[in-house]
């Protein structure tokens, strides 16, 4: 079986989508699959209206002979595959990653409601377009993969049918071996990952700080959003207390969470989270949200412990706890490390080779 796959991103970016589309083409091969990947990077040089054109003809070259295109998103992979499917007359799986369409509104275009209350709201013709865009290739794929449970339902509401839908959790690429600070600050670490964009709520984590002596906190990744970050920090006069550590190679990220004596996440939507899971893995505490597929991933008060959104006094209370309830959060990293081996590369890998392999049938 030939499969030609999409992805917007793939090493030697970086990042957990880079990982995970590398991770999943060896897994792929390791099964007996060939597989041609085609990055977006080939195309990223060329003008932004011209961008999506090209990369819709490099994938249907590419796809000339192939059983099936996997595209791992809904609209800068994902729309072009659609043109480049429709073209050679291949079998188009789509990996849906997350609402672009909300994604690109509550960055760019003002929309401030969550994600759920999203789905059943209008908004202006640019937040429409990127909807119908995600609609089209959703509804004109063979098959859609979401990554968690909570996420299926999403989609289903995008008009896939149940027949056209799978739930395939993703899984945990191998952690290489993590590198960590030379600089670690001293004191106790609350660490963070993620990129910086408004549903990840990391704002809430440097208001903490005052309340919190004794305690540093590490943000690790970059987004839009860290200019106002820092100076939120500089307001709050925790500066000092706070490490910006911008875009890390995953082994670098995986050296924070290692030392660290908390990881927190107070994020507002979660298709799937990698973050949350490497945190398990490493044995640091985590402390995250009742939100998206978390509740997935953690028992609250089991693996971890769970919070609404932005719960102030509850991340607070949670982070004391740390240091004040060592026993209990012991129990609770061993169960979190086992709980993560269950959301392995090579179950998810499986289940995604067999669902394709039904669809080519």
């Amino acid at each position: 079986m030939r499969l030609v796959l999409a992805t917007p991103l793939y090493p030697p970016e970086i990042g957990g989508p880079a990982t995970d589309a590398a991770a999943l083409a060896r897994e792929l091969e390791a099964r007996g699959m060939a597989v041609v990947v085609c990055p977006f990077s080939r195309v990223r040089r060329l003008p932004k209206l011209l961008r999506h054109l090209g990369y819709a003809l490099v994938v249907a070259r590419a796809s000339r002979g192939a059983d099936a295109i996997v595209a791992f998103d809904t609209v800068s992979a994902g729309l072009p595959a659609l043109l480049a499917a429709r073209a050679t007359r291949t079998p188009l799986v789509v990996r849906v990653p997350g609402d672009y369409a909300w994604e690109q509104g509550v960055q760019r275009f003002g929309v401030a409601d969550p994600i759920d209350a999203f789905q059943q709201r209008r908004y202006g013709l640019r937040v429409g377009a990127l909807r119908l865009a995600q609609r089209r290739v959703v509804r004109g794929a063979a098959l859609v993969i979401a990554p968690s449970d909570y996420f299926t339902g999403i989609v289903a509401g995008w008009g896939v049918s149940a027949a056209r839908l799978k739930r395939i959790y993703l899984g945990l690429p191998p952690l290489p071996p993590a590198r960590e600070p030379a600089d670690r600050p001293a004191g106790r670490l609350l660490v963070s990952i993620g990129r910086f964009v408004p549903w990840k709520g990391f704002g809430l984590l440097i208001d903490l700080l005052p309340d919190l002596p004794g305690w540093q906190l590490a943000l690790v990744g970059d987004g839009p959003l860290a200019p106002a970050l820092k100076a939120q920090a500089a307001a709050r006069g925790v500066s000092e207390r706070v490490r910006f550590t911008g875009a890390l190679s995953r082994a670098e990220a995986l050296g924070w969470l290692a030392c660290a004596d908390a990881f927190a996440l107070n994020t507002a939507f979660e298709s799937f989270s990698f973050q949350v899971l490497e945190a398990m893995l490493a044995g640091a505490p985590v402390i995250a949200t009742t939100v998206g597929s978390l509740p997935e991933l953690i028992d609250n008060g089991v693996e971890g412990v769970l919070l609404a959104p932005s719960d102030r006094a509850g991340f607070l209370e949670a982070i004391r706890s740390v240091e004040r309830d060592p026993e209990t959060w012991a129990a609770r990293r061993a169960a979190a490390r086992r709980a993560s081996a269950d959301f392995s590369l090579g179950a998810s890998a499986g289940a995604f080779a067999e669902a394709i392999m039904t669809v080519c049938a």
